[in-house]
């Protein structure tokens, strides 16, 4: 009985996840990873990832942020979209046969994978769009494009020690995002993006920002969940919230953004319908 109250707790709390990268090991009730059978194909992936870098450079962004999720929507608390998002810069990449084309890396952070790295700590990690595409499990993405200026002022902030600076490595999967214990992939995006609106690294002045300026999501969970995830899996922490439990998500993301004027334009992409394999899509560019 016990168990089965703890692992209930734990998919109550899935939700903006920030994964480990494909290939590693999901926890039990969790929507970091894609479930296999609603894992794109090789094949799909590679489509849609090019489907979503055409699409961002079609509308000249060279910084965008896109999120994706890693199982049926019906598994995720109510008002919660996305488990994983990561920014998404335009620059010249290397392929492997020499040459350097234009695209889009992508810059996350990823929780540990319990190996190599305790689930309850987190690091940088930079991959690519089919990184993130074979490890979704719906057929869209949900995209942010900043304003210009803000695309502008991350990238600086992203090409600078700055970046590292605003990391915290102690994570929880609901990080409270006014709160400077722990963060989640969201929540670093939150406040990079804080430090590039107000133009300070101070994580005191960003959290003190947020608070007056960005109302997170709630996770509504019971108390009883509240107290006994923590136990059932380390990386899910609650000693940050108060009263409720909240975080940052797509949802809160696009809000605070678009109420700021830091927004361009948000929306869903959807997955077009698969083209014939023999259509397969070059690397870059």
């Amino acid at each position: 009985m016990m168990r089965r109250l703890l692992v209930a707790a734990v998919a109550a709390l899935a939700i903006a996840g920030c994964a480990t990268p494909r290939g590693s090991t999901p926890l039990p009730g969790l929507s970091a990873e894609a479930t296999a059978n609603t894992r794109l194909s090789p094949e799909q992936a590679a489509l849609f990832a090019k489907q979503i870098e055409r699409d961002l450079a079609a509308k000249g962004a060279r910084l965008a942020i896109v999120f994706r999720t890693g199982e049926a929507r019906d598994t995720l608390p109510e008002g919660i979209s996305y488990t994983h998002g990561g920014f998404w810069t335009y620059v010249p990449i290397s392929l492997d046969d020499g040459r350097v084309v234009n695209g889009y890396a992508v810059y996350n952070l990823y929780r540990g994978d319990g190996k190599s790295l305790p689930t309850d700590r987190s690091y940088l990690h930079q991959d690519y769009p089919i990184d993130l595409a074979l490890a979704t499990g719906m057929d869209d993405v949900g995209v942010i494009i900043p304003t210009p200026e803000m695309q502008r002022r991350i990238l600086t902030i992203m090409d600078s020690p700055d970046y590292r600076k605003l990391h915290i490595t102690p994570y929880s999967l609901v990080s409270n995002p006014h709160d400077i214990k722990y963060q989640n992939c969201t929540e670093f995006m939150l406040d990079i993006i804080a430090a590039a609106a107000w133009q300070t690294t101070d994580m005191v002045q960003i959290k003190a920002n947020l608070k007056a300026h960005f109302t997170p999501t709630e996770v509504k969970v019971s108390g009883f969940d509240r107290f006994f995830a923590p136990i059932a899996h380390k990386e899910i922490k609650t000693d940050d919230q108060d009263g409720k439990i909240v975080t940052a998500t797509y949802e809160s993301l696009v809000v605070f953004m678009k109420d700021n004027g830091l927004l361009q334009e948000a929306y869903v992409l959807q997955r077009a319908a698969d083209a014939p394999k023999t259509q397969s899509p070059q690397a870059g560019g």
